[in-house]
């Protein structure tokens, strides 16, 4: 535990200006960002006595070991760097809203010169309008399949639709009449634009003008005796009006805004955000968040505010914003709002009428989330601690291991040899410091071993001493080590960026996958190192002993113990990790050619002289002169390819493991092929 005023800044240093500030901890790993109208005096709160300070804000200060600032020319340009500043550092101080699921989202994809329906969910894509998010992707797949009817626009994937060109034969939904197949020409390319553009405008809100225009052509229809075209336009009336009325009207005057609302207590707080479009909920999202920092209501709301417009822009961001309290800087917030629209953004509490009682739902369905949150979370927090403690007390650790690093080797008969490595951090899995290694048989500049076969001691040092190489290297770097204490560090890192590297942070624990001799390569790795405040142990799949490094009886822990349970949790988690990545390099290694050596052959020749002889076996017969006929390929090139085909022998036929399938060489590629047969 670091004291303030070790750190604290000289009197008259910090700026009185506005800006954004960086706590760091030992590890110079960003623990804190905020940001201030006057840094001056908002820093100085922060190095006030202990006894003052908000219970939250002190574990923060007395945790940080430094403290950084970065001055700015406005309040607006403050909001906008906090918010990429926790985007990019993920400070564990400061209050980010957990997502429980990716919501779907209905998305058309107007930048393809066909636009496209379909279901999306992840990160937005430029060029692409979203509605929503919805609650359930079947959700979206009823409203789509109500109003293909009226807009029958194309909802087919690239390959179903090349495919369809190719063939000259639409797929089902264009014979049935909810796509307008623009795969075979019935319609243009800006006829299918059109489409696509008054779909948007609908799903927008912008129905009542469409739908009073349908009216007016049913009627005119009727008049003239087209009764089958009135008729279908009937249909297309009450197949828009079956896909509004699941969402019901909330706000009668068709306002566009988002309702935001939060229920919170002491230690956690709940977001929920209605979505209302042309006076209709068109979606529904919500977060859940510990409080982390000392945060008031407004506080939670100006940070969910970030996080629901931090990626958005245009009508992405509504006209207007209801909340239950008002941002300290709520011009700045309203501002940045503003800009990111391009029009003004009015930010406001909701006093009465519909939009007051709108709210007070909003409020409820917040109340709830917390609630069911709170019971969902209370076992499992409950399990995690105890699972933690009890390993603490079996491997007669100082204290519970909060960060857990495991190792695991994975290789088919001694080919591809990779390992993995998975972070837990109270007890759950950190994902975005999962790491991958290929196995090179070499540690720093020393030739330790061929990376052949299946030595998987070797290779579990190999790797050890790679992750703690980089850690050392790191905090060489910071000055809190140098290579006299403990040998010489062989990387040479990048130049300080503001961003802890990859490794800079070390565990409490590291598990291996593996018994004694695993156990005892990783901690002669650390020996070697000179790092002696990281435990090791390992788990044996045999009889889930744990192995300790100098001991010759294993650490038995009772089945039904929550601590074995996590200790298998984690070690299968490393385990299904290196699977992946050695079966992709695998696939990778297999789909290899011949033809991938020649210099400055690209794909698509390598697709015209597969085409053309039809497999790398019989190119590899052809004379020049025959390669030379194939369009594009010159004489050079041709003797090239001749010698890249001749230097690579043919392989002996590969076998699929899990198939017995013979697996032979067509199209530049090894493909599998049952009882050695050829393939199309």
């Amino acid at each position: 535990m670091a004291d303030p005023s070790s750190y604290r800044p000289k009197p008259g240093q910090i700026p009185d200006s506005p800006g954004v500030y960086k706590f760091r901890d030992e590890h110079r790993r960003v623990i804190y960002v905020g940001k201030a109208k006057s840094l001056r005096q908002r820093l100085a709160n922060y190095f006030q006595d202990l006894a003052g300070l908000h219970p939250r804000t002190r574990t923060m200060v007395t945790t940080a070991a430094s403290v950084e600032w970065t001055v700015v020319a406005t309040e607006v340009e403050a909001l906008q760097l906090e918010y990429s500043w926790i985007k990019e550092f993920d400070p564990r101080f400061n209050v980010k809203y957990r997502d429980d699921k990716s919501y779907p989202y209905l998305a058309v994809t107007m930048s393809e010169e066909f636009p496209r329906v379909q279901v999306m969910r992840g990160a937005k894509k430029k060029g692409v309008r979203y509605f929503g998010p919805y609650g359930h992707a079947w959700a979206i797949r009823e409203t789509v399949d109500l109003m293909l009817r009226v807009f029958p626009v194309r909802t087919c994937s690239t390959g179903v639709f090349k495919n369809a060109a190719r063939t000259g034969r639409p797929c089902l939904l264009g014979y049935i009449g909810k796509c307008s197949a623009p795969c075979v020409g019935r319609v243009t390319a800006e006829e299918h634009r059109e489409l696509a553009e008054d779909f948007c405008d609908f799903m927008a809100g912008r129905t009542g003008t469409y739908i009073r225009r349908l009216e007016k052509d049913m009627t005119a229809a009727a008049e003239e005796m087209e009764y089958e075209r009135a008729a279908r336009l009937r249909d297309d009336i009450e197949a828009l009006r079956r896909a509004l009325e699941k969402n019901a009207v909330v706000l009668a005057d068709a306002t566009d805004a988002d309702l935001i609302a939060v229920a919170e207590d002491e230690l956690e707080a709940a977001v929920q955000i209605f979505h209302v479009r042309g006076g209709r909920v068109r979606g529904q999202r919500g977060w859940v968040t510990d409080k982390v920092e000392a945060v008031d209501t407004a506080g939670l709301v100006e940070h969910a505010l970030q996080q629901l417009y931090g990626e958005e822009s245009g009508d992405a961001v509504p006209k207007e914003v209801l909340v239950p309290a008002l941002p300290e800087d709520l011009a700045a917030v309203t501002q940045w709002l503003s800009d990111r629209r391009g029009s003004a953004v009015s930010l406001r509490i909701p006093q009465r009428g519909d939009k007051k009682d709108l709210m007070a739902t909003v409020g409820r369905n917040a109340q709830q989330a917390l609630v069911l949150h709170k019971t969902k979370r209370a076992s499992d927090l409950t399990t995690r601690s105890r699972a933690l403690e009890e390993i603490a007390e079996a491997l007669d650790l100082d204290s519970a291991p909060l960060r857990i690093e495991c190792f695991d080797i994975s290789h088919l008969q001694g080919e591809d040899v990779v390992a993995s490595m998975v972070v837990f951090e109270d007890g759950l899995p950190r994902k975005s410091e999962y790491r991958r290694f290929q196995i090179k048989g070499r540690v720093g500049d020393t030739q330790v071993w061929h990376g052949e076969g299946q030595d998987d001691v070797r290779s579990m040092h190999e790797v050890i001493s790679r992750r703690f190489r980089r850690y050392l290297a790191e905090k060489e770097k910071t000055g809190e080590w140098t290579a006299e204490d403990g040998g010489e560090v062989a990387l040479t890192a990048a130049e300080e960026n503001g961003r802890p590297k990859k490794f800079a942070y070390p565990p409490q624990l590291v598990l291996v996958d593996g018994g004694q001799p695993q156990v005892a390569a990783a901690q002669r790795a650390l020996d070697e190192l000179g790092i002696d405040d990281v435990a090791v142990c390992g788990i044996a799949k045999r009889m889930e002993e744990i192995w300790l490094p100098g001991e010759d009886d294993p650490v038995v822990l009772p089945r039904s113990s929550e601590g074995l349970y996590l200790i298998q949790r984690v070690r299968d988690t490393a385990h299904d990790f290196a699977i992946r990545y050695q079966r992709s390099k695998r696939t990778k290694r297999l789909r290899t050619s011949p033809l991938d050596a020649v210099p400055g052959l690209g794909e698509t020749r390598k697709q015209a002289l597969i085409k053309h002889f039809g497999s790398v076996k019989r190119l590899r017969q052809a004379t020049i002169e025959q390669i030379c006929e194939v369009p594009g390929m010159g004489r050079k090139t041709a003797e090239s390819v001749v010698v890249a085909l001749a230097q690579a022998a043919p392989a002996a036929p590969a076998v699929n493991m899990a198939t017995g399938e013979i697996m032979e060489e067509n199209d530049g590629a090894v493909v599998a092929t049952e009882d050695g047969g050829s393939t199309e």
